[in-house]
């Protein structure tokens, strides 16, 4: 049987890319999609079958910010254990930001991260280079170079840019290497030292809170530089009415800017961190319930175009501190999927489609990578979700390194079972020895 080669049938298929939503066989060959609904006799040779009747075949999830912390912070998370809570949630690409000691603000730290996920060999890791020399944000990183040593867009994410003048020259820049930016907006002066969100909850815990006029300043000074410089940026992930509202308002203008948003603010409120459990202590911000509406619609209407996994790993002796002193962050690349079936399909906010699109064919337009689309001659990245598995969320049982997550102890709806990238089978959740189709 030629490991590159598989037939899965029965399932249904949906590529928002090309309009598809049918039950259909699709045939993977020499790592490419070779076709759709071909007949028995046409098969290529040695091909293993996938009887994924019942399921969802989708084009490969696509991540616009993972951290992957190594090399430096490997107690967090490895490149190796990162790619491997990828492939479980149903990731083919992962764009890795640029939080790696060294930073990735040379072509060398660039080349190495690249390195390293060729020798794991498992989920396509695409480095996000620095926007600012030692994301110090005083001088801008030689975006060419580092754009020549493969990187696949530049920010300083976690960090957000608080340099105006930088950003839009960089924005100016990155304009011949067809790159995008990405940007976290925040107003630093604003955030620094908040814990949670700035409203009525954190009042009571006594805890100093972030509030939403630090992101909305920071999405304005966004959307206006894209609109001047024609640049392209992409803004998230939002968590806050008033970013929405903006971002609505330039897109109506027909201004170029894509958004984002992470699966934890599109399901908590604020109201979880009453338990001072530091797995809720995430960023953005588990926000108020209002919030929360306005961005399950906005995402429903096309406002935000893409959904982020948020995965930000620390190690557990980090996160068991007090929730004031413990770091933000959780781990969040093998539950996303099934939290955004949960949240916005099971609740019929969102068809699967829609879904899809925002978790695999949106994040590759906007970074501008090969993938989320099952057409004729793409990538074989793909990925099988059951609709009807519905699992408890038990974070110990990570293949990720990190143990927190906000999602523990929830049953979700909706698993991946098989992941499949350059038509080589990298994840089965309950592995079978595949037939040979006949």
């Amino acid at each position: 049987m030629n490991d590159t080669t598989w037939v899965l049938d029965g399932g249904r298929l949906i590529d928002p890319a090309n309009g598809i939503d049918r039950i259909a066989r699709l045939v993977l060959h020499e790592g490419k999609v070779h076709s759709i609904d071909t007949p028995d006799g046409d098969l290529p040779p040695d091909a293993g079958r996938l009887d994924v009747t019942g399921k969802i075949v989708a084009p490969g999830l696509v991540d616009l910010a993972t951290e992957l912390r190594e090399p430096g912070s490997e107690e967090d998370e490895t490149i190796q254990t990162g790619s491997n809570a990828a492939l479980a949630g149903g990731y083919t690409t992962v764009l890795c930001c640029s939080s790696t000691k060294p930073l990735m603000d040379s072509a060398a730290s660039v080349q190495l991260v690249r390195q390293i996920a060729q020798r794991v060999d498992g989920v396509r890791v695409l480095p996000i280079a620095c926007l600012s020399k030692g994301r110090q944000a005083e001088q801008m990183a030689e975006l060419g170079i580092l754009a020549a040593a493969g990187a696949a867009g530049f920010s300083d994410t976690p960090r957000p840019m608080p340099n105006d003048a930088l950003l839009k020259r960089a924005l100016d820049y990155c304009r011949m290497f067809d790159l995008p930016i990405f940007d976290r907006p925040e107003v630093p002066e604003l955030a620094d030292g908040g814990v949670m969100h700035d409203g009525q909850i954190g009042l009571i815990l006594g805890l100093k809170g972030l509030p939403t006029e630090a992101e909305d300043l920071a999405v304005a000074r966004d959307v206006r530089l894209a609109e001047a410089t024609k640049g392209r940026l992409h803004v998230g992930p939002v968590s806050t009415m008033g970013s929405i509202d903006m971002i609505g308002r330039v897109k109506s203008r027909g201004i170029h800017i894509s958004a984002s948003v992470c699966p934890h603010n599109l399901f908590g409120s604020d109201e979880l961190l009453r338990s001072y459990d530091s797995r809720y202590k995430v960023h953005p911000p588990m926000r108020s319930p209002s919030h929360v509406e306005a961005l399950r619609n906005a995402v429903a209407e096309g406002v935000i175009d893409a959904i982020e996994s948020g995965h930000m790993p620390r190690a557990q002796e980090k996160k068991a501190n007090d929730l004031d002193l413990a770091p933000f962050g959780a781990s969040a690349l093998e539950t996303t999927l099934a939290a955004i079936a949960t949240d916005l399909v099971e609740t019929k906010i969102l068809p699967w489609s829609r879904a899809i699109e925002c978790l695999s064919t949106a994040p590759a337009r906007i970074a501008g990578v090969k993938g989320g689309t099952l057409s004729v001659g793409a990538n074989a990245d793909v990925t099988v979700i059951d609709p009807l598995n519905a699992w408890s969320v038990e974070a110990k049982e990570f293949r990720s390194r990190c143990h927190s997550s906000p999602m523990t102890g929830r049953t979700l709806t909706a698993r991946v079972t098989h992941t499949l990238v350059g038509g080589r089978l990298k994840f089965e959740l309950h592995p079978t020895v595949a037939s040979a189709a006949s």
